[in-house]
């Protein structure tokens, strides 16, 4: 029955009309349930299926002057099915129903989070195959180390996405409870076969216990993981707006025709889309803290939590699907200047092959730390001079003595650092290009 519901915008969710449309299903489906105990007439349901109706507007004007919700929308639904009214949220609470549609709500969007979340995996998966062997620097502490593969770093984001997918499918059974269960939770005004009716006919589980509200634990758990995949968003935008810095210009956000940077500057492009997605991220990671907060009521039920829910569930979800759609387009469009990758990865004249003739000094018989003096030395000269530390460590007697010219000249090949590329791409993506 969540289908039902679907919407093709997540907005949409959020919407008056569609909460309380799930409000009246619940309601019908309790009345459905009691009449197949025999504990409402059949007919009552009959004539509540046709005329049952709500109007938004009237809800809003009976909620000014009741200053509850549900009252409104029952008093609204009321005056369209007259009499049979009486059979409408026979032994359950507010919270019976605003758990539940929650529930369904909660559902809906983060049904569309994991669409969004899979095709932004598909992206970057295509975009790391293309790039599997576009080489590149790697860079620790944001200083250039050893040669890596710019399909290799979309193909770490690609996993990580996968593992965001896994952990909203999670979420997405977390929260997928109801509860029809009365004031306190005790069944003491109605059977939990109603419960377990409405439930399963919504696509829920019932909670296996609950006070009035369903338990919070299971709502922080969801806003952690919105924060999370938000997070991943914000270290993958992060490294593109360093990518794109003048200096380094290894990728570049798509810049539109007629586009401007700058009121000021005609010449700035801009990482506007990462650095609006680094922005909204910081917003996710406080939802998150909101949630943790409405873990903790007073005794069976407050509302505390209810304020900030009303405020944080639509955002929260609307902010990381806009985050994930701004995202997808951004990695479709990048820029990738795999010329430039190589001229900055022969900035620093050779350095980035110390490690390997350091290595080759060790297995030649030099212990470790003598092998690491004798490379750092010329590594240090090469850092001041800019000369190709190749030539500066040939001058080195104990690198001459120990290795031969040939030996010492296949030490500088790049190709030594990308001999497991594919290896890795095999383990990330499977043979066949690996799904989510």
């Amino acid at each position: 029955m969540i289908e039902r519901y679907s919407k093709p915008e997540m907005t949409r969710i959020w919407e008056a009309e569609n909460r309380f449309k799930i409000w009246l299903d619940i309601e019908i489906l309790a009345m459905e349930a009691m009449v197949g105990k025999g504990w409402i007439p059949a007919d009552a349901l009959a004539r509540v299926r046709k005329k049952a109706k709500f109007d938004v507007a009237r809800i809003d004007e009976i909620e000014l002057r009741v200053k509850h919700d549900v009252i409104a929308f029952l008093t609204s639904v009321a005056e369209y099915i007259g009499d049979d009214s009486r059979f409408l949220h026979m032994g359950m609470t507010s919270s019976d129903v605003l758990d539940t549609s929650f529930a369904v709500q909660m559902r809906q969007a983060l049904t569309l989070l994991i669409k969004e979340s899979e095709k932004v995996f598909e992206v970057l998966r295509s975009r790391a195959i293309e790039h599997k062997d576009t080489v590149m620097i790697g860079r620790s502490h944001g200083i250039h180390a050893e040669p890596v593969t710019f399909g290799l770093k979309l193909a770490l984001w690609a996993d990580e996405m996968r593992r965001n997918i896994k952990r909203l499918k999670s979420a997405r059974e977390t929260i997928s409870v109801g509860k029809l269960s009365g004031a306190v939770g005790t069944f003491a005004n109605i059977d939990p076969f109603v419960e377990e009716f409405v439930c399963r006919k919504l696509g829920l589980k019932p909670a296996p216990v609950s006070t009035q509200i369903v338990q919070r634990d299971r709502h922080a758990e969801v806003f952690a993981t919105i924060a999370i995949v938000g997070s991943s968003l914000d270290k993958f935008a992060v490294e593109i707006r360093h990518l794109q810095r003048t200096e380094v210009l290894e990728a570049e956000e798509y810049f539109s025709e007629g586009q401007k940077g700058s009121s000021a500057m005609p010449h700035k492009r801009n990482p506007v889309l990462s650095e609006n997605i680094s922005g909204l991220a910081r917003l996710l990671r406080g939802y998150s803290v909101t949630a943790m907060e409405n873990v903790a009521l007073w005794h069976e039920r407050d509302i505390s939590h209810s304020s900030a829910e009303r405020v944080i569930a639509p955002d929260a979800t609307t902010v990381l699907h806009f985050a994930l759609c701004r995202f997808r387009g951004l990695i479709e469009k990048l820029i990738v200047y795999p010329e430039r990758m190589l001229e900055n990865l022969d900035r620093t004249h050779g350095l980035l092959y110390s490690q390997r003739v350091m290595l080759a000094l060790a297995a030649k018989g030099l212990s470790r730390e003598r092998a690491y003096e004798t490379v750092q030395k010329p590594a240090m000269a090469c850092w001041r001079s800019g000369k190709p530390l190749q030539s500066l460590l040939w001058k080195e007697k104990s690198v001459r003595d120990l290795l031969t010219k040939e030996e010492f000249e296949g030490l500088f090949d790049i190709g030594y650092y990308l001999k497991n590329i594919d290896y890795i791409f095999d383990r990330v993506f499977g043979g066949k290009g690996g799904k989510a």
